[in-house]
């Protein structure tokens, strides 16, 4: 299992906060999981598909985005609770609950769709080392293996510290974006238009929105945030709905600096490409090189290359701790950490020496992972409504409801692409 987060110092300071005595700052122990898991809302995977919807459609699904991150919100914060409630993550309580059989093909699920996780943050780091450094596809690739396998060590003292690593992470890249963003002058509204306004150009559009969905939604965070959440400090049953309400908030936020990370990305790919009549700029590589002529200045080009560089080594470290959990939490079964990184990396290395385009391997990562989302987020509908299960913690029935609906709506969005990719 993940190494323990629950460190005596937090514990006390948590209790603390909990009972009035934690001062301005005691609350911030509370934070965190959210950040974590909103790395992986803004992997490579999301460059790939925001980048390729803003220059062939402009700005028009920019309503799939924020979508997509309201969804977001309400999956991770049921994952929480889950996590809270019962001290065991979602992959335990399945393992618990269904049957031998269901288990072992939950997990096989699950661990294709992180494999297909793992080669767009693979993928994405390995080609920013590449644009920025001149490094083969390869060379990146192993360099990227060797920092997220030095980071995941940073474990061994206190999970808090890689919280506040990854943290930074993200706070980078959005204030990257950001600066682009501005600089890029968007149509500011057109952008309203955008999110307000829900439309697919055609049929292709509807395909690309699945891809940002399942950029956007990640199955394999689902398990993990309750990994994160479980056990993070102990608390009795009448105090669990105040945390709660921290945890609420750490997803709301944690979920908002993610959602406009995305449309961020998504404007500057309209505002840039499709502006300037480059629809047809829908790769990473091509994004970078562009970046610089159409904004006057290679800075530009550069902030967005660390910027995925920094996407891809992060959502790495947090794909192989989701990793982790999966094997785990499915079927009891633990290998050492640098193994299960070696692996992993197995994928994106046959993905190099194949030769394929990166931008189609991105994409394609990104639509494997929709299908990925209802096996997840069905279980967690259904414990988090069980009574019994989580106790003062349930769902209230509209909530549970709402999930319905949306892994609903997920299914059917799956369905068209599987008919699109057979008879288009």
């Amino acid at each position: 299992m993940l190494q323990s987060i629950s460190d005596s110092a937090m514990q006390h300071q948590a209790q603390q906060t909990l009972s009035g005595k934690g001062g301005r700052t005691g609350w911030m122990v509370l934070f965190g999981p959210a950040l974590i898991a909103a790395v992986a809302y803004v992997d490579p995977g999301n460059f790939a598909t925001n980048i390729e919807a803003g220059s062939r459609y402009g700005y028009a699904l920019l309503w799939v985005v924020l979508m997509s991150n309201v969804m977001a919100m309400l999956i991770q914060a049921m994952s929480a609770r889950l996590g809270l409630a019962t001290g065991k993550n979602l992959a335990e309580v399945i393992r618990e609950r269904f049957p031998k059989p269901v288990v072992w093909f939950y997990w096989v699920q699950a661990e294709i769709v992180a494999i297909a996780t793992d080669l767009a943050e693979f993928l994405g780091a390995a080609l920013a080392f590449n644009l920025l450094f001149g490094l083969s596809m390869m060379q990146g690739a192993i360099l990227t293996g060797i920092i997220t396998y030095a980071a995941l060590q940073l474990q061994r003292f206190g999970f808090r510290l890689m919280e506040i690593i990854i943290g930074a992470m993200i706070m980078a890249i959005a204030g990257g974006f950001f600066v682009e963003l501005f600089l890029s002058h968007p149509d500011q509204g057109a952008m309203v238009k955008g999110l307000l306004l829900p439309s697919f150009p055609d049929s292709y559009a509807v395909y690309l929105a699945t891809g940002i969905l399942g950029a956007t939604i990640m199955p394999h965070v689902i398990y993990l945030h309750s990994a994160l959440s479980q056990n993070r400090i102990s608390t009795e049953p009448s105090q669990r709905n105040k945390v709660m309400r921290y945890y609420r908030l750490d997803v709301i936020i944690g979920m908002t600096l993610a959602g406009l990370v995305n449309m961020a990305l998504l404007a500057l790919a309209a505002a840039t490409f499709h502006r300037h009549g480059y629809e047809e700029i829908v790769s990473i590589g091509e994004s970078y090189k562009m970046l610089a002529p159409l904004m006057g200045g290679n800075m530009a080009s550069y902030i967005f290359g660390f910027a995925l560089l920094l996407a891809g080594l992060s959502s790495s470290i947090v794909g192989t701790m989701s990793g982790q959990i999966l094997m785990q939490g499915f079927v009891r079964f633990h290998i050492p950490i640098g193994l299960r990184r070696l692996i992993t990396m197995v994928p994106a290395i046959v993905v190099i020496v194949l030769g394929v385009s990166e931008q189609k391997a991105l994409v394609a990562s990104q639509v494997i992972l929709s299908f990925g989302i209802p096996f997840a987020l069905i279980p967690l509908v259904k414990f988090t409504a069980d009574k019994k299960l989580m106790g003062n913690l349930v769902n209230r029935p509209l909530l549970s409801v709402v999930g319905v609906a949306v892994c609903t709506l997920i299914i059917i969005l799956n369905a068209y692409v599987l008919f699109y990719s057979l008879f288009e």
